[in-house]
């Protein structure tokens, strides 16, 4: 290490061996090194209420004994590892457990190590089953970041290379607030998207299209929710075609949206596969596909996964999975998420800075708008994390103009937790508004 960099100096050291496009949150980045509930603590003492939750990841929350200790037992029995090419129980009875609940007739579960993992096994699947390169895609959609995820990934944002191994076209349905549809009301927005469905189909592709694959809810996208009924629609076009349906899941799965187990439930949809991963582990590094068992099964070339539904990985998730269903959490994404969002519309009829407060559960989106109240506000939305970060609350960041700030606290908040949370929520938009309008 060079002597000019302190060895006690995390930020310099972070960008002196890390690449610049690994983003941090905050002017003064911060250093978690301890969590209990739905709280944590960095490096200088000072403690958050946590709405974001690593990115959804830490859905149960942190420090949760039955999740610990399903941890340690697997750690005690010395083995942290074998591979798929020997028999992991933790891993079948998960399986079992996400086949049960996915809802897909004859399901069969292969377990990756992330979100982007599991939408590129997806994709093989459905490119390999219809024996077809095409796949069509959502506007704003975010994926993955490796290749063919990026590929499918429609937010210039994210979208590091034009290169891609699939040829995707991308249709309407995603962001509501603008576009050409956005003062549509729910019946014409549906018409709308269905018909460019079908016009996209009839002039971009040569019809034999594999998959189309879609977030219920975006996600890195800015939390944009589409009308209940949007992919009903949509997947009786599909079905004209022979088309598969893949529901990325990733972060609207296990009870996060409130209303509904899976995010795609809202639409009336059985998807043909679906992929899933963040807050399965709690904080583990676990994703994967559930789809039909014809499905799954199309491969022909012999493949394994070094990692992917790890012993250590899968009984922590299968710990948590159980938490989360004995303890109800969806029900409490639902009753605390109308409370949170219900509050914060309160807030912005006050305070315009706040265009649009949307979401489902534990999963709120604030579109933050300049002075004219229409224009993103990239900087608005930066000062509200710094305002919020200033009085003990962690929260996300996104949308396609990166103005969007993104609330997904744990599960299992209490009411007590969501009124602080929603109090320096309104503290922090006050100030942010008044300087919007100075």
């Amino acid at each position: 290490m060079p002597d000019s960099v302190p060895q006690d100096d995390l930020l310099q050291r972070h960008r002196a061996v890390l690449p610049t496009w690994l983003s941090l949150y905050y002017a003064e980045p911060i250093e978690i090194v301890g969590g209990q509930g739905r709280r944590v603590t960095d490096s200088n003492g000072r403690e958050y209420l946590d709405f974001f939750a690593g990115i959804l990841t830490n859905a149960i929350g942190y420090d949760i004994g039955e999740i610990s200790d399903a941890i340690r037992a697997q750690v005690d029995s010395g083995v942290l590892h074998t591979s798929t090419l020997y028999l992991i129980r933790k891993q079948v009875e998960l399986a079992e457990k996400i086949a049960e609940v996915s809802g897909i007739p004859d399901a069969k579960v292969f377990f990756t190590n992330s979100g982007t993992e599991a939408n590129e096994t997806a994709l093989l699947l459905a490119t390999q089953y219809r024996k077809s390169d095409q796949v069509l895609a959502l506007r704003n959609s975010y994926h993955g970041r490796t290749f063919a995820a990026m590929g499918i990934t429609g937010n210039r944002g994210w979208s590091a290379s034009s290169l891609s191994p699939l040829k995707v076209s991308y249709v309407h349905g995603g962001y509501r607030m603008r576009g050409p549809f956005a003062a549509y009301n729910d019946a014409e927005y549906i018409a709308a998207c269905v018909e460019d469905l079908r016009e996209i189909l009839e002039v971009t592709t040569a019809g034999d299209v594999a998959c189309m694959i879609a977030e219920p809810i975006q996600g890195v996208g800015g939390f944009n929710v589409p009308p209940d009924g949007l992919f009903g629609e949509m997947k009786k076009v599909l079905d004209e075609y022979g088309i598969l349906f893949i529901s990325d899941e990733v972060q609207t799965g296990w009870g996060r949206t409130g209303e509904h187990f899976w995010g795609i439930q809202a639409h009336g949809v059985v998807p043909d596969a679906m992929t899933f991963a963040k807050g399965l582990g709690n904080g583990l590094a676990i994703g994967g596909v559930v789809a039909r068992g014809d499905l799954m099964d199309c491969l022909k070339a012999n493949s394994i996964s070094t990692f992917g539904g790890n012993p250590i990985s899968t009984a922590g998730a299968k710990a948590a999975l159980d938490y989360l269903l004995d303890k109800d959490l969806q029900a409490n994404a639902a009753k605390l998420g109308s409370m949170l969002i219900n509050g914060l519309r309160d807030v912005s009829a006050e305070n315009p800075v706040v265009a649009d407060v949307r979401g489902k559960g534990l999963m709120i989106g604030l579109e933050l708008v300049g002075p004219d109240g229409r224009s993103p506000s990239p900087a608005a939305a930066a000062r509200l994390l710094e305002e919020t970060k200033a009085r003990g609350l962690l929260v996300g960041k996104g949308g396609l103009h990166n103005n969007v700030v993104r609330l997904a606290p744990p599960l299992s908040l209490t009411e007590d937790e969501a009124e602080e949370g929603l109090a320096i929520l309104s503290e922090s938009i006050t100030v942010v508004d008044k300087e919007n309008k100075a």
